[in-house]
């Protein structure tokens, strides 16, 4: 078998790659560098002119060849590196007729537990959102603990208590309380600072919340500084949460061995697909680490995070899709995913286990997300 061509597939928010074989088997993967997908296509027109004429079943050879020739290094290359990555896996799926979890070492689970989000800013508002992805049939949400600004205004929606410490921080405890008492003990809270705390605030912060048992607090500071990520980790009872963000298997090594994370968030549309996320996932059980899939993007990233949760031991819990249940873009997908009681099935055909549909582009016109970066009430720029 050889691959002939690949393909882009944008839609929506989204880019598709879709790798053709002669035997007439076809692969799909997604790109995951939301904002800059224009260059990733030029980059995967690049690997293209290598990957033409190869044999897809050699996946760590290519993902090594693709890696290691590019001087640069960076988010685009490596989300086009992840989307081949996904698509040789899935075409290698399908050729051998067994889902990808087979060729990672078998399942180990039917179906990967998921949380859902709330876009709540006031007390109110988080007991209702709980409310509703219980009546959903979920038992873990994530907080959304940031600044709550307009990325599309110069000022801030609630300055004063962005600009003084102990409101801001009064704010953001009383949410969680909030929370814990419409969910009750019979459900998790998932904090996601996303970046936007300083360090004092985010440590204060920690401690005054540790008694509402959240699950982790996420992303507690900007990812960069690895020593000051594990200060704030000795500094709080909470575990952390982080990775989104990296784009190689090193950094999560340094995040579990300065950074002291307990959770690590592999998204497999940008760290390099499958094969970065299995590696991932070894090294987190090495220091006893739990792996929680990034995953805002759409059903192929989805359909790659599911394979990987069905074959690793220490799968904790997946980020559900927020294209599916808010929107229409399960209809993406000839056979959508199953779900129930916040949990995924793990999809059992061939490959990925997904079939995107063929008028796709023309369902869903292409959208790319804006580049933004918030201000706050002082116009000062702040953490995405």
């Amino acid at each position: 078998m050889r691959i002939t061509d690949i393909k882009l597939r944008p839609a929506s928010k989204y880019l598709f790659v879709q790798v053709e074989t002669d035997k007439g088997i076809t692969g799909l993967g997604e790109a995951g560098v939301w904002g800059f997908l224009d260059a990733t296509k030029g980059v995967i027109d690049t690997f293209k002119k290598y990957l033409v004429g190869k044999d897809p079943f050699n996946i760590e050879d290519h993902w090594n060849y693709l890696y290691r020739s590019m001087y640069f290094r960076g988010s685009i290359i490596m989300s086009a590196l992840s989307a081949i990555d996904m698509a040789l896996w899935d075409i290698k799926g399908k050729a051998l007729d067994v889902p990808v979890y087979q060729l990672l070492g078998g399942k180990v689970r039917s179906k990967a537990r998921c949380y859902d989000v709330a876009f709540a800013f006031t007390t109110e508002d988080i007991k209702n959102g709980v409310k509703e992805l219980k009546e959903a049939g979920f038992n873990a949400m994530r907080v959304m603990i940031t600044k709550d600004v307009d990325r599309n205004a110069r000022y801030s929606k609630l300055p004063a208590k962005q600009q003084i410490f102990s409101s801001y921080i009064q704010h953001y405890v009383d949410i969680v309380k909030a929370a814990r008492e419409a969910g009750g003990k019979d459900f998790d809270l998932l904090l996601d600072v996303h970046r936007s705390m300083t360090y004092p605030e985010v440590v204060t912060f920690a401690r005054e919340v540790e008694k509402y048992r959240p699950y982790f607090i996420e992303d507690p500071i900007p990812p960069d500084n690895f020593e000051a990520l594990g200060d704030v980790a000795r500094q709080t009872t909470i575990p952390i949460a982080n990775g989104e963000r990296n784009i190689n298997i090193q950094e999560f090594e340094m995040q579990y061995s300065i950074g002291k994370i307990v959770y690590c968030r592999p998204d497999m549309a940008v760290v390099g697909g499958i094969t970065a996320g299995k590696k991932i996932a070894s090294i987190a059980e090495a220091h006893y680490g739990l792996v929680v899939p990034h995953n805002p993007l759409g059903p192929v990233a989805t359909a790659a995070c599911l394979q990987l949760a069905a074959a690793i031991p220490n799968f904790a819990i997946l980020e559900f899709p927020s294209f599916y249940r808010k929107g229409n873009e399960s209809e993406m997908m000839k056979k959508p995913f199953t779900w129930q009681d916040g949990y995924m099935d793990i999809p059992d055909r061939p490959g990925l286990g997904i079939e995107l549909i063929d008028n796709l582009e023309t369902e869903f016109p292409v959208n790319q997300r804006s580049l933004s970066a918030p201000r706050m009430y002082d116009s000062s720029v702040t953490d995405i």
